[in-house]
């Protein structure tokens, strides 16, 4: 196919209507972090945007062009938000499951495996937009969710790493609350500085 007839996708274009799958607590994070950007911070720039351009001349004015720019970051980031919650699959990794549902690692699970060494670690398995590796939450589509996936207690499992073939060993698998860190305003926001005058 010649290249003038294939089109990409825009940045703010999902690129197919698949289910984003997140943790009950992902998703209030996403919720939340949308609330403040539309009721405080985007009404925040906005004020500041407005009292920049009522001082004249905005090709020279600083407070009116940063003031712009961030406007449409705010702007970008409610549309993506804004998709992800609509497309969101919730997986409460808290619900009861039977059969070779609970005894598989599918998303939301816990599990501790062994490495080659047979040190051991624990890692809870999570949505693109969860992944905390301080948390040890990886998401499901990395190399290493994607090795541990469908595999059960017991199990050997390979992750395809730079380095070469490492070799797992699946020693427990759990559905537990997975612990999302809340959103929290960021330093430095809009809506924050206008509270403090």
């Amino acid at each position: 196919m010649r290249k003038g007839f294939t089109r990409k996708p825009k940045a703010d274009e999902p690129a197919t209507h698949a289910k984003v799958y997140m943790t009950p607590g992902g998703f209030e994070r996403f919720k939340a972090e949308l609330h403040f950007l539309l009721t405080k911070e985007r009404p925040a720039v906005t004020a500041v945007v407005t009292w920049a351009a009522s001082n004249g001349d905005r090709s020279e004015n600083a407070d009116y062009q940063y003031g712009k720019r961030r406007l449409r970051q705010i702007d970008s980031r409610i549309r993506f938000l804004t998709k992800r919650l609509e497309a969101a699959e919730v997986i409460d990794p808290e619900k009861p499951r039977s059969g070779a549902a609970a005894a598989k690692i599918f998303f939301g699970a816990t599990v501790r495996y062994s490495g080659p060494e047979g040190k051991q670690r624990v890692v809870s398995i999570v949505g693109p937009d969860e992944v905390d590796l301080e948390r040890n939450h990886i998401s499901w589509v990395s190399p290493l969710g994607r090795a541990l996936m469908k595999a059960e207690e017991g199990d050997r499992v390979i992750l395809q790493a730079p380095a070469g073939a490492i070799h797992l060993e699946v020693l427990e698998v759990s559905y537990e609350r997975i612990e999302v860190e809340p959103f929290r305003e960021p330093p430095g926001a809009e809506a924050s500085s206008k509270r403090g005058t």
